[in-house]
């Protein structure tokens, strides 16, 4: 069979687009990493919903988009299901699960794969009991899990506040923010302008850092220079704020400044990218609609540009009105017509962006960490390094990967790409634009020779959603 239309991901950008396709009539599959439907942000909320600590939009937001999904019938829903090669041109994908491989043809190709954490490379971020702070989360939401002893959130954004107040609620009783945050960020914010259009996100924003105070969270500004120390695993997190040195036992570091679109996928295929300086991350080049530079390919959600989950909802839902209309169900005057309702939504949903992306832009630091820090983790590569091999003449991060193989592990670059890039440009003095990014490959993710050779077109399950 050839669906219309093949969505990779089953966030809220893949959900939306789902939904809405199958409504305007089209045969579409929703292809999944995870063993249900949510993506990140709404990651488990079938089963974590009756979590009290996740009360809310997880819950209440996440869960309805999750039923309303799995209410559609006619979707070929793909979950435990991971793509790994993708030819644009024949619309084949190729994809693993369950140990098997097998292909799946479309006529146009919706990637929703989402944002994926901005690395944080820090003195120490390698020792036990450091990790991103998303991945606490996951742990929360998968498993109720929540870290013993003295907690540290440190970093800025949204989700320091939102996890924050989990962790709290969830019974962690000495937790302390570190924010990395300058302390000109807000005035700059305010210029941003979209307070009022955006204000029920923001009065969300609020609501969260009243609850985090008022279940005791103790909060440090202006923090820079972080470092974790620790023999065997992390004992102690050092900082400085203004001329000072500061340090505080910790059990458990949680890092976070800010997500980041994953571009892996759409690196990989050579479509068009532009740099985000304020965000310093690249972001595939779209439309209003999400198609990229590729006639077959569309990108919805965050991984076309962070947004947050309502507007990657109403992204979803423009990505499959547009794909009905390339695929001839109905003209151009149609299709703005559809069109109305979810664009106005992405309006409303993108309004405080320009006020959040300059209240939490990441400090050059996370570009520039010090000689002594592993920037590539799987294969122990330093930023001095790295800094050595742009001297040497590397004028990219596919040179230092053949230099140092820098991005040549299991993430694939994901965890060190962008940073080693930094790296370069700041060592030649140049701009990131210029320095440019690496070029993954396909297998998109790591698999083994044996799957590779277990071809069994029928061995990749197929649920009604």
């Amino acid at each position: 069979m050839i669906y219309d239309l093949a969505i990779v991901g089953a966030g809220p950008a893949g959900m939306a687009a789902g939904i809405e396709a199958a409504a305007l009539g089209l045969s579409v599959t929703v292809l999944d990493e995870q063993p249900a439907p949510g993506g990140q942000v709404f990651r488990a909320v079938e089963a974590a919903s009756g979590d009290a600590a996740l009360a809310g939009e997880f819950r209440d937001a996440g869960g309805a988009l999750a039923a309303a999904f799995r209410a559609v019938r006619g979707i070929a829903y793909r979950p435990q299901t991971t793509l790994w090669h993708l030819d644009p041109e024949a619309g084949l994908l190729s994809v693993v699960s369950g140990g098997a491989t097998a292909e799946i043809q479309a006529r146009r190709i919706l990637l929703a794969t989402g944002a994926q954490e901005r690395p944080v490379p820090i003195a120490g971020w390698t020792l036990p009991g450091v990790m991103s702070a998303g991945a606490a989360q996951i742990l929360l939401k998968t498993a109720g899990a929540v870290p013993d002893g003295s907690v540290v959130i440190a970093g800025q954004g949204p989700l320091c506040w939102l996890l924050a107040v989990q962790l709290l609620r969830a019974g962690v009783e000495r937790l302390t923010l570190l924010e990395t945050g300058s302390g000109g960020a807000f005035r700059d914010a305010l210029r941003a302008g979209g307070l009022w259009t955006g204000r029920k996100l923001l009065a969300k924003g609020l609501a969260l850092m009243r609850e985090t105070r008022a279940r005791g969270l103790r909060v440090v500004r202006n923090v820079r220079d972080l470092r974790a120390e620790g023999d065997g695993r992390i004992r102690t997190v050092r900082w400085r704020q203004g001329s000072r040195d500061h340090a505080l036992a910790c059990d458990t570091l949680l890092l976070h400044e800010g997500v980041i679109p994953s571009t892996h996928i759409t690196r990989a295929l050579g479509l068009d990218h532009d740099w985000d300086a304020r965000q310093l991350c690249w972001r595939p080049r779209l439309d209003r609609w999400g198609a990229t530079s590729h006639a077959n390919v569309a990108v919805a959600g965050d991984g076309g540009g962070i947004g947050g989950w309502e507007a990657a909802a109403a992204g979803g839902r423009l990505a499959a009105i547009d794909a009905a209309h390339r695929l001839g169900r109905f003209d151009a005057a149609v299709r703005e017509t559809r069109a109305a309702d979810a664009s106005k939504a992405r309006h409303a949903a993108l309004a405080l962006r320009p006020f959040l992306d300059r209240l939490y832009r990441p400090g050059p630091g996370v570009l520039a960490p010090t000689d002594d820090t592993i920037v590539c983790r799987c294969e122990e590569i330093t930023a001095g390094q790295i800094r050595d091999a742009a001297r040497l003449g590397a004028a990219g991060p596919n040179q230092v990967k053949a230099y140092l193989r820098a991005g040549m592990g299991p993430c694939q670059g994901r965890m060190c790409g962008t940073v080693v890039a930094g790296l370069i440009a700041e060592t030649r003095g140049t701009s990131m634009e210029s320095v440019g990014a690496l070029r993954p490959r396909a297998p998109f993710k790591p698999m083994t020779v044996g799957e590779l050779a277990n071809q069994r077109p029928d061995a990749i399950p197929e649920l009604t959603a």
